[in-house]
This record gives structure tokens, C-alpha cells and sequence, in this order.
């Protein structure tokens, strides 16, 4: 059975992801990564990513606070492969351990951009016409 391009992610891709998700939580969480940066940023990670192969997983993440994201995203990058250790334990069940890649996460800012449009007067002019019509 063959998958069209734009059919989105397996369920494997999907249930895989969200597993590494939580274990580059876990990591963080109890700060093994040693680096000064990361130990003193909270970090969100939104989403992991799996290639359909399962080898690589793309973590979105934000941090939280005051923190330069992209500064964060290239602190991680760094210590990708120690990252990549460290979560092996609770991935084990895997046939071969994803390598990271590390991207901010922009959907808050999307999210936000949105809602502003959203409120908007010519947006709001509109969406109160559209009532008045449906009464």
C-alpha cells in the first residue's frame, strides 16, 4: 500500500514523534544537557517531526521567558548527539535512534497573527454584517 506525498504523516510518524517528544522532554527537564544556556532556559517542545523513515526527528521548540530563541535552537543543535544519547534509553524499542534537528517554533506567532487579523475593524465589520443577516 503506497502513501501519496501529500496524505500527511503515518500514524507510526505521528505515534513515534510524540514519544521523542517526550523523552527530549524528560532530558531537559532534569537538565542533563550541560550547557549553560540551556540549563538556564525553560524550553517548550511543541512538536517532534519524523521523516517517513523514522531516522530523523524535527523538534520544534520555543523557549519561555526573555530567552534569544535562536540562540537556544543553536545551543541544542550543538549538543545534538549528547541529546541523542541521553534519550536512547526510553527510544530503545526503535530499530535505529533519529538524529535531532533543532527549529523554533513559529506557530504562537501565527497564532497571534491571526487573532490580530481577526480583530481587525474591517474583519469585525463584516463578521457583524454577516449576523444581521442571518437573523
Amino acid at each position: 500500500m503506497s502513501r501519496s506525498p501529500n496524505s500527511g504523516p503515518s500514524q507510526r510518524q505521528l505515534r513515534v514523534g510524540e514519544q521523542v517528544r517526550h523523552a527530549l522532554s524528560d532530558v531537559l527537564q532534569r537538565g542533563e544537557v550541560r550547557d549553560e544556556l540551556i540549563e538556564n532556559t525553560v524550553i517548550s517542545i511543541s512538536e517532534v517531526r519524523m521523516s517517513p523513515d523514522l531516522k530523523i526527528a524535527t523538534a520544534f521548540v520555543a523557549p519561555l521567558g526573555a530567552a534569544d530563541e535562536d540562540a537556544v535552537v543553536k545551543a541544542l543543535a550543538r549538543n545534538a548527539k549528547f541529546i541523542r544519547g541521553r534519550v536512547s534509553g526510553a527510544l530503545r524499542q526503535l530499530k535505529y535512534m533519529p538524529e535531532f534537528r533543532f527549529r523554533p517554533d513559529t506557530s504562537f506567532d501565527n497564532m497571534s497573527r491571526i487573532d490580530e487579523l481577526l480583530r481587525s475593524p474591517e474583519v469585525a465589520r463584516d463578521l457583524d454584517g454577516d449576523e444581521g443577516e442571518s437573523e
